[in-house]
């Protein structure tokens, strides 16, 4: 067992792989309903008449409330434990999923029940990593911090996986059912990981700024630049997930020879672990070659990949498909660093504060980059040809483009 941890007592070599891979374990369990109205979406276009910027407003809800509860949950774990906000989000997620499964039947429920799925990753996903790396040394978190932030890709992956499997076998009120029991999995495993403790004296002690005066944050130059890196990241990434797997389907409607062919959905489970690699190489390589220029180069290949994803989907559906595993890679190699910049560069009795607008930043720029790639869908025909994609593909490469501007212009300021 870890034994309870305290301000003076860290977690000793063992433990700390124990915690680390616990909670990794308990971040893909509790995500298996993330991504399950992505990877269902060609379904639900047609099951319940959405139009493509409905969709978009469904899958950008999930970030939007997200984005609203942030700033509290994540910037309360310099005040209180982060295991506390971890298991109460937890249990609203997994209620979430339960509420989509039973209740969930148009527009408008779907839409309330995943912006209340989004409230529960809001309090889990960094919440998660706040306490995971106020229970070990310095010396360890910097790894940490890639491998934990690298299995939020790896929950994308089964995520999608998952969702594409169980709607083929059962249906897609079972594929949330399920995800539900994954949450309750998930919170069984963090409260045994997680044993509680006090807050360092220090941080009791020093002055508190009110919980959303952001402005301490806001002052110190490096972290900000990494936070707008950041909201370029999440715009890029989670708009290409929303709709890669609506991007595959249209590409095997193109096929000569479409039986046989690799599920859009099963291509996202493999991307997603892909990306995971990619992101915790990434990781590496930031702390030998430098965060600044891993993370510029990273964003400029995929800006790249980004201007010629959408224009594919006439190729052999295979071709397709390596070019989106490629992309994946890249615009998730970028992840392990750009967070791992963050922390660093927070003060230690602000790093909560610092990683809520982190959060606060990039995943309102993911709600909205899912919406505005579901506007450039149907204000150019509604994906029904190459040129709407590669539109709309072209839309996020702008987001990663920007990316190494502002994080470069920030940094000389």
């Amino acid at each position: 067992m870890i034994p309870n941890s305290s301000p003076d007592t860290k977690t000793s070599r063992v433990e700390s792989f124990i915690l680390i891979a616990a909670m990794c374990m308990a971040e893909v369990l509790g995500m298996l309903g993330v991504f399950a109205f992505p990877a269902l979406l060609p379904y639900f276009l047609k099951s319940w008449d959405l139009s493509n910027i409905q969709a978009g407003w469904i899958n950008g809800i999930y970030f939007a409330g997200y984005t609203a509860a942030v700033p509290l949950l994540t910037g309360l774990t310099d005040r209180v434990d982060a295991r506390r906000i971890y298991l109460m989000s937890g249990t609203l997620g997994g209620l979430s999923n339960l509420g989509f499964a039973f209740l969930a039947s148009g527009f408008w429920s779907a839409l309330i029940f995943r912006g209340l799925s989004g409230l529960g990753l809001a309090g889990t996903f960094i919440p998660g990593l706040k306490a995971i790396i106020d229970r070990l040394k310095p010396s360890s978190q910097p790894r940490a911090i890639s491998f934990y932030t690298a299995f939020f890709g790896l929950g994308v992956s089964v995520s999608f996986y998952f969702a594409g499997r169980i709607f083929r076998w059962f249906g897609w009120q079972q594929v949330f059912g399920i995800a539900a029991a994954g949450s309750a999995s998930s919170l069984f495993l963090s409260f045994w990981a997680l044993k509680p403790r006090s807050l360092p004296a220090a941080s009791l002690e020093s002055p508190k700024t009110h919980i959303f005066d952001f402005r301490p944050v806001w002052k110190n130059r490096p972290a900000r630049a990494y936070i707008f890196a950041y909201m370029c990241h999440m715009w890029e990434m989670f708009a290409a997930r929303s709709w890669l797997v609506a991007f595959l389907t249209f590409s095997i409607s193109l096929q000569k020879t479409p039986a046989g062919l690799m599920a859009p959905t099963t291509v996202m489970a493999v991307a997603g672990i892909g990306g995971m690699l990619a992101s915790i190489g990434g990781g590496e390589l930031a702390v030998r070659l430098g965060r600044r220029r891993v993370i510029t180069t990273i964003m400029a290949i995929s800006f790249l990949l980004a201007m010629t994803v959408g224009f594919s989907a006439r190729l052999p559906y295979d071709a397709v498909v390596v070019l989106c595993l490629i992309y994946t890679m890249f615009f998730q190699g970028d992840s392990a660093a750009i967070h791992a910049g963050v922390i660093t560069a927070a003060v230690p009795e602000r790093q909560g504060a610092t990683m809520a607008l982190q959060s606060l930043g990039g995943f309102a720029a993911a709600s909205l980059g899912s919406v505005a790639a579901g506007m450039v869908l149907d204000l150019t025909g509604g994906g029904s040809t190459s040129l709407s994609w590669g539109l709309t593909f072209g839309s996020m490469g702008i987001a990663a483009a920007l990316g190494p501007v502002l994080l470069q212009r920030t940094h000389r300021r």
